[in-house]
């Protein structure tokens, strides 16, 4: 246990209010509180004398961070790991999905060194790492690539469109039963769609939404989008959005979303694309049966939905969003004698283009994949002939405030040597798996490009990635007014259990406990004098009881059901039946905003700004919080928050709070914003209040031959990164590194097969 705090040992908290002598510096080591399977009562069942002489029956609850639990390394990088079995070649255009159970599964492709397209299922265990074909059967489908395979309920592949090895598209929809591995053809009715490849599908309330793609004779780009009501298998009518192919889409808030791929004019694309289905009858109800298709003068027969368009000419050869990245990009200029205007979608559709910034990923250069994570578009850019890998890197645009953030280097995630072709997440969207091959030269000769036999899983929770199923995802809540769409926060149970929170029993809210925090806000308080920077140790540790005349923040009314139930630290205190759970009383040694807010969040699981937790700080705190009582949830929604919204005025506080809460990742973000915007960060009464030994740490923080320049020598630099300081001031003084000025190609050569594993 740590010690409780005494009435004179009460200063300055980092997080604006009095802190106690228990709390932890970055360096310094406190004692733990108890573990989840070794909890030992240090208090029995009646007060002592001793503590009944000296205490007000209050128990003090731990506070020093856990320094002993698994922490996340800062310099983690994903595991490359080599397939067993029958393992695929490393195929152009195939569909690769993980099918959940740790299988991914494999269909299709083309071998581009041997011309042959396939019609193969091949099955990935995650667990074993072993590849194994699928014996299938029922109406097999021909062979294609350029396909899309989207799981639907849990146990079927729905397998649309592709090219076959003709060359012709196809328009045919087939289903495969992962369970009994049998396909089927349901019989579809509506106006099918043109046969397409390397187009998008995404699925959104059992509608299969197709987007774009190529097709025709002269391989023109297809602008169009549809749905297949899985219900009654039929086809909607096909409206204009955005010309693309080998593009990636997402529905998400409500929102088709659109990005990257390939245009018109076989331009690599950044822009970003929505179109708005609330309030669009075309989209909310279902199509309806028998519309006759709506396009009589094409060149496909009305009685044979699914005869393709045949292409002459050189076969396109490259690879979709979905599968390897395109090599080249072999499609011709867009015939517009074959195209036939359809109407513009339904609802508003908007565009945005990123034009430059430091944390903007080029589509121009690498290989990108594009993944989707509750509501964040994840953009992998991965080692390619082209570039290597300290030019790669995880950036992600979130599509609430529509911001990029870089998350990491690419020497951070990629290891030398392997390319990759394939990427695909989990429907949870808290994993991502890359498939490729060791590049030439790092393995044999039979190795390069032959097989796709390695294989790096990448656990996007240690980004702060929340997943699709998390219930603090929130799509428009931090939207521009312009576009915003109001929701009631703390949804269902949580919104009701709100309403009882924090009122006193004399109202009927039927709260039997007491929890009361620090009081007091010394914001002129010196923070070198502060008690978080102490060590351990001054006080007995056996003292855990409040003494009776210190200072406290006004109670705080709970149930202790509810926490026993939401708190396992608390739970484990009521079931060792301790003198504190008799006198109904607590106090818990954090800042009164911080532990009302972490209360707040075991009755509603939320930290949402819209549930009262606006103060970034308050976050903070609460990271720390979940580190002392071991909460994961707790723990990801704010680090999810806190890397969403770190800004100037509470970078310091994120800062020293991920690294009490040993989150490296976020601490080591935290610090680079720190020293990209050092100018302003050093003005900021977060800064002013670090403890000495965490300046020294942060200003450690710059690259041993880092320097900080100004006035002409700021502008050189400036012009020859492109204005990466981003709406900063030219006559900002700003922290760089020597090597970013005068990085020799000899010093790239050389560190470029480092291995940093």
């Amino acid at each position: 246990m740590a010690q409780p705090s005494t009435p004179s040992s009460f200063s300055q908290s980092l997080f604006g209010g009095p802190s106690a002598p228990s709390s932890v510096a970055l360096l310094a080591q406190a004692p733990q509180p108890p573990q989840a399977d070794s909890y030992t009562p240090t208090v029995s069942n009646a007060l002592t004398p001793a503590s009944t002489a000296s205490s007000n029956n209050t128990f003090v609850m731990p506070n020093s961070p856990m320094k002993n639990r698994a922490t996340i390394d800062g310099s983690y990088r994903p595991k490359v790991t080599r397939t067993l079995g029958q393992r695929p070649a490393c195929l152009v255009n195939a569909s690769v999905t993980y099918c959940g159970n740790n299988h991914i599964y494999a269909f299709g492709g083309f071998d581009q060194y041997t011309d042959e397209v396939y019609n193969h299922v091949l099955k990935l265990d995650l667990i074993s790492h072993q590849w194994s074909l699928v014996d299938n059967y029922g109406d097999i489908p021909g062979v294609r690539m350029g396909h899309t395979a989207t799981l639907y309920q849990g146990d079927k592949l729905l397998v649309f469109g592709g090219e076959n090895e003709h060359r012709t598209y196809l328009s045919d929809l087939i289903v495969f039963n992962l369970k009994t591995a049998h396909w089927t053809q349901p019989q579809v009715s509506g106006p099918v769609p043109k046969g397409r490849a390397r187009h998008a599908a995404v699925l959104h309330e059992d509608k299969l939404f197709i987007v774009g793609g190529i097709t025709g004779h002269d391989n023109y780009v297809l602008d169009d989008i549809c749905y297949l009501d899985l219900k009654t298998y039929t086809w909607s009518k096909s409206w204009r959005f955005v010309g693309r192919f080998d593009h990636s889409a997402y529905i998400w808030g409500d929102r088709v979303w659109v990005f990257g791929g390939l245009s018109e004019d076989m331009d690599k694309i950044g822009d970003l694309w929505w179109l708005d289905l609330k309030g669009s009858p075309a989209f909310e109800s279902p199509p309806h049966m028998g519309t006759s298709d709506r396009h009589p003068t094409t060149n496909r027969a009305s009685d044979s939905p699914r005869q393709p368009y045949s292409m002459g000419g050189t076969g396109v050869i490259g690879a979709s969003g979905y599968a390897a990245n395109s090599r080249t990009a072999q499609v011709n200029t867009p015939s517009f004698q074959l195209k036939t205007y359809a109407p513009m979608a339904p609802g508003a559709i908007s565009a945005l283009k990123f034009v430059s910034g430091p944390n903007v990923p080029s589509q121009g250069s690498g290989y990108h994949f594009h993944l989707y994570s509750s509501g964040t578009l994840l953009d992998f850019v991965t080692p390619a002939a082209t570039i290597t890998s300290k030019e790669c890197s995880l950036s992600a645009l979130d599509l609430a405030n529509l911001r990029w953030q870089k998350l990491a280097e690419g020497r951070e995630i990629f290891k030398h040597g392997y390319r990759w072709h394939y990427c695909t997440m989990n429907e949870d969207g808290t994993k991502a798996w890359l498939l490729g091959c060791p590049k030439e030269g790092n393995e044999g000769p039979n190795d390069y490009e032959e097989y796709l036999s390695d294989i790096m899983e990448v656990d996007l929770r240690r980004f702060g990635f929340l997943g699709n199923n998390a219930v603090e995802a929130r799509p428009e809540s931090s939207r521009p007014s312009f576009h915003r769409i109001q929701e009631q926060p703390s949804k269902g149970l949580g919104l009701d259990l709100a309403k009882l929170f924090n009122q006193p029993p004399e109202s009927g809210s039927g709260t039997d406990f007491v929890i009361t925090a620090l009081v007091g806000d010394y914001e002129d308080e010196d923070m070198m004098s502060s008690g978080v920077i102490r060590a351990g140790g001054e006080l007995a540790p056996d003292q855990n009881w409040l003494a009776p005349d210190a200072p406290t923040s006004s109670p705080i009314h709970v149930h202790k059901l509810i926490l026993q139930a939401r708190w396992p630290h608390f739970a484990r205190l009521y079931n060792a039946q301790m003198a504190e759970f008799h006198t109904k009383k607590m106090h818990i040694p954090e800042p009164y905003s911080v532990v009302k807010a972490f209360l707040y969040y075991l009755y509603t699981d939320s930290i949402h700004a819209d549930d009262g937790v606006t103060d970034l700080s308050d976050v903070a705190g609460l990271l720390v919080m979940s580190n002392i009582y071991n909460i994961p949830h707790l723990r990801l929604l704010c680090v999810n928050r806190l890397s969403k919204e770190l800004d100037v005025v509470h970078a310091c506080i994120i800062w020293y709070c991920a690294g009490l809460a040993n989150e490296e990742w976020l601490r080591k973000r935290a610090a680079s914003f720190c020293l990209t915007n050092w100018g302003r960060i050093v003005r900021t009464p977060g800064f002013l209040r670090l403890p000495r030994s965490a300046l020294v740490e942060l200003s450690q923080e710059i690259d041993t031959e880092g320097r900080v320049i100004g006035g002409e020598e700021l502008e050189y630099v400036d012009g020859m990164h492109g204005n990466r300081y981003d709406n900063c001031s030219i006559s900002r003084k700003d922290s760089i590194s020597s090597d970013r000025t005068q990085a020799l190609p000899s010093d790239m050569d050389d560190s470029e097969g480092m291995d940093l594993a």
